[in-house]
This record gives structure tokens, sequence and C-alpha cells, in this order.
């Protein structure tokens, strides 16, 4: 019997982790990628000559360790080394804070400004940790899909089971950490500015909100669900930058018989009734499959690769309100020597130049951050992290250089007044370096070139609409059975045999590959045979 055959669309992580696991279930697996190389934004560039760094994507703790296992990445290459501690904080007031190196080390930083949320810390990552863990099992479950009693009552009981398992007090935080703001949570819990702006810091990242928005507290719990080595809550380096995660996916893809085609720009899903049944490609070629999945934001595939009279009103309509917004401005700059910090002096390569380096002193100041982009389009003074992963990599940059990945957020995507980020690019950048600047006044004179992706820049590169990093805003609405729309969380499009594998489905954004291992778990079962049967019966009595 000839294998099944499925074209996927767009070789970013998910799309690598979604071909190999098909592959590995006896698919014949064709990967298509618009750009030259693979990875979408998990990539390594030379953005100057000399100087290679993480384009887009660029720190690693999220990945899934099944996904690492399973792909055998450490044996294609991939290493992954952990930061020395984990964030470094400068503080207006000269001050500084450190967090990371163990929690007696970080209770002993967060004690320099209060004893009590020196106190209050184990209690605090206890409650995040134990969220953490159920949310992680479920980060690896297909969600409900809402269609019908059936599919979604015995799913929805099985996830809801491990939420039952928590005591009260449990339950509670779970609630909390969904629906309120970061700031909410953490009055809750701590007094001080400084321990308040450090942990607040993820509510905001990829997220074109204020820490005051409800919903926040959410995106601050989706970034502690990962971990380096085994340790959970740590983040680290890939030695190679982020490319190589996604090189040794393709390795890993390759030697399981997948195929990728580069330069390969698809401009149609092709239907025929209601079947996805291939791809229609820009230089005009026609590709057959028996199944395509798409890796793309859900908005894309919808309102530009699928013909809309292929889909319902209503879905349209869904689709249409699937919100994509992440505030983000990328930088990457050439160093000729690392960052003088005033409240911690030197130069010389030590533990916080390795760390995350978080420009954002206090919850006012991102919420400040946020209002000014509301208004103005983008900050007076941006909230930046800024990573130097040439302190643990050397091949990245020539002997005695550096370089540095400034994560930058807020800066919408729409511009007031008809501005343009093509004319505004460079001096949104020169904001962020001077915000760099003022807490290490060597830092804008040791810049030897830079590399400026505005949210515009990172749709025209990455083909993420609307600059969002995560395929669509991490609010309550969009999450588990609801990303990206309810009835369609369960990676299966209202168009048979297609599927959907990027971050605009479940569990989310960052760099995890769960969405694809998700999704390909959901196309073995409905082609194996006894999966094909139940789909049939399923739509003979109109339940899908």
């Amino acid at each position: 019997m000839a294998k099944k055959t499925a074209a996927i669309i767009g070789a970013g992580h998910n799309g690598l982790v979604c071909a190999f696991y098909l592959a590995r279930a006896g698919f014949d697996v064709t990967l298509y990628e618009r750009r030259g190389l693979v990875g979408g934004a998990a990539v390594t560039e030379e953005f100057h000559p000399g100087f290679r760094n993480s384009v887009a994507s660029y720190t690693v703790s999220l990945l899934a360790p099944k996904v690492i296992a399973e792909m055998k990445l450490h044996a294609h290459g991939l290493r992954i080394v952990e930061r020395p501690i984990s964030n470094f904080l400068p503080l207006d007031d000269q001050r500084y804070l450190k967090l990371g190196g163990g929690l007696a080390r970080t209770q002993a930083e967060v004690a320099k400004f209060s004893t009590r949320d020196a106190e209050q810390l184990p209690a605090y990552q206890d409650m995040l940790e134990t969220v953490a863990n159920v949310l992680r099992k479920m980060s690896l479950q297909t969600p409900p899909d809402m269609m019908t009693l059936a599919g979604s009552l015995v799913p929805g009981l099985r996830q809801g089971r491990q939420l039952a398992k928590l005591k009260i007090g449990q339950r509670r935080d779970v609630l909390a950490l969904f629906v309120k703001s970061a700031r909410d949570v953490l009055d809750g819990w701590f007094e001080s500015d400084p321990i308040k702006a450090a942990y607040g810091f993820d509510s905001v990242v990829g997220h074109f909100a204020s820490p005051d928005t409800a919903g926040s507290a959410y995106v601050l719990l989706h970034h502690c669900f990962g971990g380096v080595n085994g340790k959970p809550g740590i983040w680290g380096h890939a030695l190679g930058g982020m490319g190589a995660i996604t090189q040794a996916m393709a390795r890993a893809c390759e030697q399981s018989g997948v195929k990728t085609v580069l330069d390969a720009t698809v401009s149609r899903v092709l239907v025929a009734n209601r079947r996805a049944c291939g791809l229609l490609l820009e230089d005009g070629r026609e590709v057959g499959a028996d199944i395509v999945v798409s890796n793309l934001n859900p908005r894309l595939l919808f309102e530009r690769l699928v013909p809309a009279t292929e889909l319902d009103s209503g879905f349209r309509q869904a689709i249409a309100r699937y919100r994509c917004d992440s505030g983000t401005l990328r930088m990457n700059v050439a160093l000729s020597e690392l960052p003088d910090f005033t409240c911690l002096p030197g130069s010389s390569s030590a533990e916080h130049h390795a760390s995350g380096i978080c420009i954002a002193p206090s919850l006012d100041y991102m919420d400040r951050a946020y209002h000014d982009a509301r208004r103005d389009g983008w900050s007076c003074q941006p909230i930046v992290e800024m990573l130097i992963p040439s302190c643990v990599d050397t091949s990245l940059a020539p002997p005695g250089a550096h370089v540095a990945s400034l994560f930058c957020q807020q800066f919408a995507y729409d511009l007031p007044d008809g501005r343009s980020w093509d004319d505004e690019r460079e001096a949104a950048a020169d904001r962020v370096i001077d915000s760099v600047t003022r807490h290490a006044p060597n830092f804008k004179r040791s810049v030897i070139a830079r590399s400026v992706l505005t949210p515009l820049d990172l749709e025209r590169k990455f083909g993420l609409l609307r600059g969002d990093i995560m395929h669509g805003v991490m609010s309550l609405d969009q999450l588990w059975a609801a990303r990206p729309v309810l009835g369609h969380g369960d990676y299966r499009a209202p168009i048979q045999n297609l599927y959907m594998c990027g971050a605009g489905t479940h569990p989310g954004g960052g760099v995890t590959g769960m969405p694809g291992h998700n999704a390909a778990r959901e196309i073995v079962r409905d082609h194996s045979l006894r999966g094909a049967f139940a789909r049939s019966i399923s739509r003979s009595l109109g339940l899908r």
C-alpha cells in the first residue's frame, strides 16, 4: 500500500516537529518553506560581517523535553547551556536585583529590598511550580473539539481531573493566574517594587498589554512552563544560536525521510469536495497531497490561502476576530565591548552579562510603556530584555567582540497619524539604545552595527502577522479549546484533511514544539484504520 502524503506549509520549528512525527508514523512528508532556509523565527544568521546571532527567537526554555528526546536533538548536535543566573535588573536608584543561582541566593538578593518578600519567595515559587506542573501535562494533550457533546465531555473531564486533584487553595491560584492582572497577583504576594518588576516582566513579553491588564498573569505563567537540561524554571542558550535547534530538527527530519522544498511560497490550499487535496505554489506548480498541514498563523491560512467559499460565514467571522498583536521590536547589535553598568561596574565578562538583562525597573514603568505605545506608537522608555550570548558562545562574534539580542516591548503595529515603520524604524531603535545606555553609559559607543526588526519587519520576514511572535494574543478567550477559535482547538480545520500545527494552536507561543507534536498525533489518529472509521461514523451522523 502506498504511503499517505502530507504537505506541510512552513518549516518553522513546529512544522519540523510535526513532519518528524508524521514521517515516523509512515507518512510521505514534504515541507514547503518560502524562505531559503528552515527554522522560521528560530534561525541564526550573520547580520554584520563576522557577527552571527539568533535573528528573532533568542532564548530557550520552553522546548518540550519529550520532543528533544524523541527527535534525539542532542545526537543531532544540539547543546544548551544554562544561564549562570536567570535575570539581572539594573534599577533607577543605582541598585540592582539578581534572580537565580538557587533559592537561598535569590532570597538574599530580594532581602536587600524586603525581608518579608524574601520570606514569601519559597511559597510563591512553589505556587507557580504547582500550577505549571498541571499545565505542562495539559500542554501535551489535545483540547476537546467542543463541536459535540461526546467530543467535548470526555476529553474535558479527563483534563479537568488534573485540576480537580489540586487542593482548594491551589485551584484559587489557578483561577487567579488565568484571569487576574500580573499586578493584582504580585501585589498579593510581595511589597517591594523590584521583586514585582522581576516577576512581572514575563507578563508583557510578547504581549501588547500592561501588567495591569486582566489576564496578563497567565502570560507570566506561560513563561514558567519550561526548563533546561532537566531543571525546571531555568533558561539557557543554544550554542550556535536558536538556529542550532531547528538545524538539529531538520537533521532528524531528513534522517526520517522528510523532504524539504525551500524558496517555495504557497499561494493557495487546493480543496475539492470539502477536502484539502494539495497546494498551489506561487510559481504555478500544483502539488497533490492526502493531507495538508499549516504551520502559519491561522488568520494567514484561512484569510489568504483557503478560498472563502470553502468556509462558512460563522467560521470566517471568528477567524477575523482572532487577535494578533505582541508589540515587539527585535534588534541584534554587534558590540566592541560588553556593557559597563553604573550599578555593577565592569566590562569584563561576568555572570550578569550572561543572564537576561531586563530594563524594566517597575510595574509602573511597564504600564507607562504600554500606554505610550497606545498613544504614540512606541514608548518613550521601552521595556528591553538584552541577552549577550557571545559570553557563553564565542562562535558568534570575533575575538574580543560580542553580539547582543535586544527584545523590546511596547511597539504598536499600527502607528498613529499615518506614520510608517519604514520611516520610524531608526528613531525607535535609537530610543532602545538610549534606554540601555542610561544604565550602561558605554553601550551606545560600543555598538558597531545593528539590525532592527519592527513589528512590520517581523511580519514581512517571518510571516508573523502584525508582528505577533505568539501567532495570536495569549488571552483567556484564545487559549486551550478556543485557540484559534472555539470548535477547532483540536488542530483540525473545518475542511477535511486540513490541519493546523503552529503556535496559533494549543498551547500557544514560544519555541515549544508542542503544537507540532500534538497536531501530528491527531493526524495519525485520524488516518489510522480505527480513527478513519470513527471519523466516518461521526460525519455520517452529522457530529463533525
